[in-house]
């Protein structure tokens, strides 16, 4: 299927789900969604249940574990959440290890991967579907004394000492998938240790806030914007007032594209196409010639710009003769950063171990895993030759 295609169908969806399409036939097909997300609902709530009762296994690492995650599909900012803590505990000589599932690889390294491997070179990350699994090998062969567990909060076998859930300020908490994008209730905040509200400088987090204090009383909650830095390529980096009143041509693949186009307005650029392609879309040589040919209808003093993890998988210097550029963005805590550095910095002392040593399911376990993951980079943070990366595309 057509990729561009494929991600305008999933707009007509978000239309259809968040009520934007009007008529019978929109109100019946969100009546069927709904009813499919009851039984969703009924699973979830279940397998839930099952780990706070103990009724399924969770295991427990010799080394802390602090999880990153969110209640909704789509994104939230979890890549560069993952960057700031990892860089958190490298900066504090604390050897730390970033393990994810790795959705969207097809057996390599995926955006994410890459994204952080290109912006954590000396940070070793380890990728595969059994997280558990990927926790003992990152202890074993790389003596490992800290894990960040990326998209972690429904992944509730593997015990963490610190429950991070991000939310966009600006999407609703609303219903279950398929009639939404919740992953899980809204009540499963409870579990959390800290709530980060990302994205803060693109919607007013108040009403947000105030149902959270209903939802999740007495949680930490933190305020977050995604910050960008500089404009770079493959040749170097360009200052982001370069985009000021430019004409910009961009395209991307993310969970939340309308996000990456407010990035650009809010930076002046003047918008002339936006291309959008699924989230985690991976770029064949076809799509990259399409790119080079839309490229080429654009007038010749626009420039072309897209996030830094399409770029790492496109890796093209150009498209028909015209440079590429990427957005580098990062994650900047303008509201309660010392609380949460002050969490962070407890993970694994002392205090840490008092106030948070507990389990997904709030009971204390000694198990580990056996089994040995998949690492996507070394020990020194190098890509592993047991887990190729994608190579480069041409155009």
């Amino acid at each position: 299927m057509d990729p561009v295609a494929d991600a305008a169908s999933r707009e007509h969806f978000l239309d259809l789900i968040r009520g934007r399409r009007r008529g019978f036939v929109a109100s019946l097909a969100r009546f069927g969604l709904w009813l499919l997300s009851l039984g969703y609902g009924v699973v979830i709530r279940l397998r839930n249940r099952a780990y706070t009762m103990g009724l399924l296994p969770v295991v427990r690492t010799t080394v802390p574990v602090v999880s990153v995650g969110n209640l909704s599909v789509g994104g939230t900012g979890k890549t560069p959440f993952v960057e700031y803590i990892a860089a958190f505990y490298r900066d504090r000589e604390r050897l730390v290890a970033i393990l994810s599932r790795g959705y969207g690889s097809e057996g390599g390294r995926n955006d994410e991967a890459l994204v952080l491997e290109e912006n954590l070179p000396d940070v070793p990350h380890f990728q595969g579907p059994d997280r558990a699994a990927l926790a003992a090998t990152a202890v074993e062969e790389c003596e490992s004394e800290v894990l960040v567990l990326d998209d972690g909060f429904q992944h509730r076998r593997l015990a963490r000492d610190l429950d991070i859930v991000l939310i966009d300020a600006g999407a609703p908490l609303d219903h279950l998938l398929p009639r939404g994008l919740m992953r899980e209730p809204a009540s499963g905040l409870r579990r959390a240790d800290i709530i980060v509200l990302t994205r803060c400088d693109q919607a007013d987090p108040v009403g947000l806030r105030r149902r959270l204090a209903r939802i999740a009383p007495g949680k930490l909650v933190a305020e977050a914007v995604h910050r960008p830095t500089y404009l770079l390529s493959t040749s170097g980096q360009e200052s982001l007032d370069k985009l000021k009143c430019h004409p910009v041509a961009a395209f991307c693949g993310l969970g939340n594209p309308d996000a990456f186009r407010r990035t650009l307005f809010d930076l002046g650029a003047d918008i002339k196409d936006f291309r959008i392609y699924p989230d985690h879309h991976p770029y064949s040589r076809d799509d990259v010639a399409d790119l080079a040919r839309w490229a080429e209808s654009q007038p010749r003093d626009t420039w072309l710009v897209t996030t830094q993890k399409d770029f790492v998988k496109l890796r093209v210097d150009s498209l028909s003769g015209r440079p590429l550029w990427a957005l580098r963005v990062q994650m900047e805590l303008r509201g309660g950063k010392e609380e949460v550095e002050s969490r962070l910095a407890a993970v694994g002392t002392d205090q840490g171990k008092e106030g948070n040593r507990t389990n997904s399911d709030g009971s204390e376990s000694d198990g580990a895993a056996s089994s040995t993951g998949t690492s996507v980079s070394g020990c020194d943070g190098t890509a592993s030759p047991q887990s190729p990366g994608q190579g480069g595309l041409t155009s």
